[in-house]
């Protein structure tokens, strides 16, 4: 990262007008839909502004670009702002904001990927900074590339344990390429946020996580330049203290205005207001990326041999599971492996041992851990699998109901299925597994009976579209199929 240089005051300047047109625009899509997060958007307008028209290297044309930096709205009732940064940017049109909620548009009230500027759906507190530090981890440790990611949250959604895990797992990685931007004003949904604009605890706690940390006025577009340029051997936090309603009179930090859209003579005051504030209609124009992130294939991925079990020889699945993962992380060298310190329970260990470049420990960390995953499986990048017992799936079911809402294809695998581990108890015993899975959309489950279908679920999984769970047994059990044996899909095998 170059040494900053403070941009010109013309620049600021620009910079400054192109924040209150993200204002006016949230507000206009906001009052046209009759619903939707003005306020949460007023807040964040500076911080989106010097993003997207300073720091982050892009091609506004081209938002899936793979050298493109990544930004995700973990904060995601604030999404006006981001269609209307996209619009300021010149890939919406003006004119589709209005259709912002409508049933026939793609501009919903949280951001999801069909949108092409968005990589994964967020909306649910909490998840965003897990998902970035996924595509971090790929940037930096996969693609070794000059890509950098952006994640913003809200003070509100900063109360889920997630984002602890999520900055945990930055922190102990080293994620230099991640940054993380609390936009800290003050209030939440119908009380303020518990430490309100006590920006130097925000600022204790990341340190604590190996973060490093800046804070600034988040409506000061040169502080905000100076501290993006901040970057060192470790993530980067900048707290941002802003103000909820920033610019609207009357609203502006003023609680019980969350997730109401201004009536029409307040907002037609506000619009006015701030356009007057405006003193030019120059639009900035991102600089581009460095093109450095390798081409990867992920399709048609093939086991280079059949699966070498004998007909009657016991062999437990959850072993099987490992050795096929290590045998397809030959045929492709983007299968990446991701476990919650169980490798040596659910065989990952294998797949470690063999590509231990292309495995990440997300130690006791579940929920984390599939969130990362959906970040490193974002813009086809890797091909993911992550394990741990089945059972302990069940406390990510909202991280795994996310990421099929995100349209994501990752690969879960849940080990010690069922009553027959036995003396371990029912806190062990992956139960509620099969309906959880069954209930999310774009899941396919695979319950392999024996070594050669587990390998064979495996190939499958790694060539299927939407969320993939594996799941797999503690006890040996008897090899019932022969090695040539084919599965499909959709089609159980029934014996006589």
């Amino acid at each position: 990262m170059s040494a900053y240089h403070k941009p010109d005051q013309q620049t600021l300047q620009a910079l400054k007008d192109s924040a209150n047109r993200l204002r006016v625009l949230s507000i206009r899509a906001t009052s046209a839909a009759g619903s939707g997060h003005p306020t949460s958007c007023c807040s964040s307008a500076e911080i989106i502004s010097v993003l997207f028209f300073h720091t982050m290297k892009y091609k506004p044309q081209d938002p899936r670009n793979k050298h493109n930096d990544r930004f995700v709205m973990s904060k995601g009732h604030a999404a006006p702002i981001l269609y209307a940064v996209w619009a300021e940017a010149g890939f919406l049109p003006e004119s589709e904001l209005l259709n912002l909620r409508k049933l026939d548009s793609i501009l919903e009230g949280h951001p999801v990927p069909k949108q092409e500027f968005v990589d994964v759906a967020t909306g649910s507190l909490g998840q965003g900074l897990g998902a970035a530090c996924g595509m971090a981890y790929t940037g930096k440790f996969f693609d070794k590339a000059s890509y950098r990611v952006f994640c913003l949250l809200g003070d509100g959604e900063v109360s889920e344990g997630s984002v602890w895990e999520a900055m945990a797992f930055a922190g102990f990685y080293k994620l230099d390429n991640l940054v993380a931007i609390f936009d800290v004003n003050r209030l939440g949904q119908s009380d303020p946020a518990p430490l309100q604009h006590k920006v130097e605890i925000y600022q204790k706690r990341c340190e604590a996580f190996g973060w490093h940390c800046v804070v600034v006025d988040g409506h000061s577009v040169e502080e905000l330049c100076k501290a993006f340029c901040a970057v060192k051997n470790q993530p980067t936090a900048i707290i941002a203290k802003t103000l909820k309603g920033k610019g609207i009179s009357g609203v502006e930090d003023k609680e019980n205005w969350h997730g109401k859209p201004l009536p029409k003579d307040i907002a037609e005051k506000a619009i006015n207001e701030i356009e007057g504030r405006i003193q030019t209609s120059k639009k900035l124009s991102p600089t581009f990326p460095v093109e450095d992130a390798p081409d990867v294939t992920i399709r048609n991925i093939k086991m280079k041999s059949q699966p070498n079990y004998k007909l009657g020889e016991k062999f437990a699945t959850r072993k099987a599971y490992g050795l096929a993962l290590a045998k397809l992380g030959h045929a492709n060298d983007r299968v990446i492996a991701l476990d919650g310190d169980t490798k040596n329970s659910t065989f990952s260990e294998v797949f470690k041992k063999e590509h231990p470049e292309r495995y990440i420990e997300c130690y006791i960390a579940e929920q984390n851990m599939v969130s990362v995953a959906v970040g490193c499986a974002t813009r086809d990048r890797t091909v993911a699998f992550a394990s741990t017992f089945a059972t302990f799936f069940t406390r990510a079911f909202d991280q795994i109901r996310m990421a099929a809402i995100s349209e994501s294809n990752i690969n879960l695998c849940g080990s010690h299925c069922g009553v027959s581990i036995g003396e371990d108890g029912p806190s062990q015993m992956g139960l509620e597994d099969l309906a959880m899975f069954r209930a999310v959309p774009t899941a396919t489950v695979f319950y392999p009976s024996d070594a050669v279908s587990t390998e064979k679920a495996v190939e499958l999984a790694a060539n299927t579209k939407g969320i993939c769970f594996i799941r797999t047994s503690r006890p040996e059990n008897e090899v019932i199929y022969n090695n040539n044996e084919e599965f499909k899909i959709g089609q159980a095998k029934v014996s006589e």
